[in-house]
């Protein structure tokens, strides 16, 4: 395979293809495969954008049937049937059952791009500048999201102050069971020299900082000291929002009224980029026409597929499957670390987003490297890269998630050998 003119051409930040060296040709569900016909079984799933696999069949077939019908691919906001088409179904299968009146933002075509929006907005409906976000936390590289992103990696990089940011610990970092707490009596003290943010950002489930999951009570905590404060509330459900959980929102069952929720990766289905956020109507009737703008926001194809991808939610068939398929990726995982005892490994996630936490980040690169070498795309996460993340699409057969977690534990092994 012939690799060069990526090595003389592409720019050094290249970063997953220093993980997976060979050139993929093509894919299928939850295959990769390379020109040089090696088969792989994909894991991370485009880093949780592929939640109803490579080339899904049917959106491939919407897809084909947009274009040969001369339907129109880029829109900027103008109104489109196909646009008009994703907003009815997601207000009719989304937003209508949960007794949700959100307005859908569509904002540029990543998920970084949603959380500027979301901050824009924030900032712009209550006057004030500062954003509580949380230890772990991943929020985009752009400069104000990758203020609320935690990661010191990522943060080296912006090359100016990253700033306006209030961090309190996560509810599973130390000190995150007092923290908001703690916070809010500060804010009720008029001599704590601290005064209100504009918005509390968190996840529900940390994807990139570690699979880390809060509770409903800690993010109960939030909203209300939120509202007491007259702050906006949150949720970034980019990851771990479209089903990867088992619901269609990682929050779902819990009681919880965001006013803001930032949605991308799975959104479009099929991979193709779009970004949206849901707004509340008395948040939203703060922006004025033109006042948060972006090319790429009428992305037809998207459109097409993401409403294709919304046949999935109308039946409990698929989160059922998730159900199921995530209790195997956990029992599996558990047995790993059980085999493992003199580790100390710790095993978490929710429906199809589960990590084994290794407490090393050279041994889970070296169980990344194993993997890939015996036919298995995983991708680490968590400090240092600590933490081995399984995102597999949601739709993968069962025997192809069996036999990648063969391979996982086998590459687990070789890396232990290695130590």
């Amino acid at each position: 395979m012939d690799m060069t003119p990526f090595e003389q051409s592409e720019s050094s930040v290249r970063g997953y293809s220093r993980a997976y060296p060979t050139v993929f040709a093509s894919a299928s569900n939850a295959r990769q495969t390379a020109e040089d016909g090696t088969s792989y079984i994909d894991f991370f799933a485009g880093a949780g954008v592929l939640n109803f696999g490579h080339n899904n069949p049917r959106m491939k077939a919407a897809m084909i049937a947009f274009l040969e019908s001369d339907g129109v691919a880029h829109s900027l906001d103008t109104y489109t049937t196909t646009k008009r088409d994703f907003i009815e179904k997601f207000r009719d299968v989304v937003l209508k059952p949960r007794g949700m009146d959100h307005r859908m933002q569509f904002t540029g075509p990543t998920g970084t791009n949603a959380v500027e929006a979301a901050l824009k907005l924030a900032r712009l409906t209550t006057g004030r500048r500062e954003i509580v976000a949380f230890s772990n936390g991943f929020h985009g590289m752009t400069l104000g999201a990758l203020a609320a992103t935690a990661n010191d990696a990522f943060r080296k990089w912006a090359g100016v102050p990253l700033a306006d940011v209030v961090r309190l610990p996560f509810e599973t970092s130390p000190g995150g069971d007092t923290a908001v707490a703690d916070y809010g009596a500060a804010l009720r003290n008029a001599s704590s020299g601290l005064t209100p943010p504009a918005a509390f950002l968190v996840e529900v489930v940390q994807a990139e900082g570690g699979v880390n999951l809060a509770t409903a009570e800690w993010l109960h905590q939030i909203q209300d000291l939120a509202r007491e404060v007259g702050a906006l509330f949150i949720i970034d459900d980019i990851q771990a929002g479209c089903g990867r959980t088992g619901s269609y929102f990682s929050f779902d069952g819990m009681g919880l009224d965001p006013d803001i929720i930032t949605l991308a990766k799975g959104l479009g289905g099929f991979g193709t980029p779009i970004a949206m956020n849901l707004n509340k109507p008395s948040v939203d009737d703060n922006w004025s026409p033109g006042a948060h703008t972006g090319t790429f926001r009428g992305q037809g194809l998207s459109f097409v597929a993401g409403t294709v991808a919304l046949d999935y939610f109308t039946d409990d068939v698929l989160m059922n499957e998730v159900a199921a398929k995530g209790a195997v990726l956990r029992q599996r995982l558990e047995a790993i670390a059980a085999a493992h005892p003199e580790q100390d490994w710790e095993v978490r996630g929710r429906g199809m987003m589960q990590g084994l936490d290794t407490g090393d980040g050279a041994f889970a690169k070296r169980v990344q490297q194993a993997a890939f070498e015996a036919g298995l795309l995983i991708g680490p996460c968590g400090t240092g890269g600590q933490v081995i993340k399984l995102i597999p699409p949601l739709t993968i057969p069962d025997e192809d998630l069996a036999e990648g977690l063969d391979i996982l534990d086998k590459a687990i092994a070789t890396a232990a050998e290695v130590a």
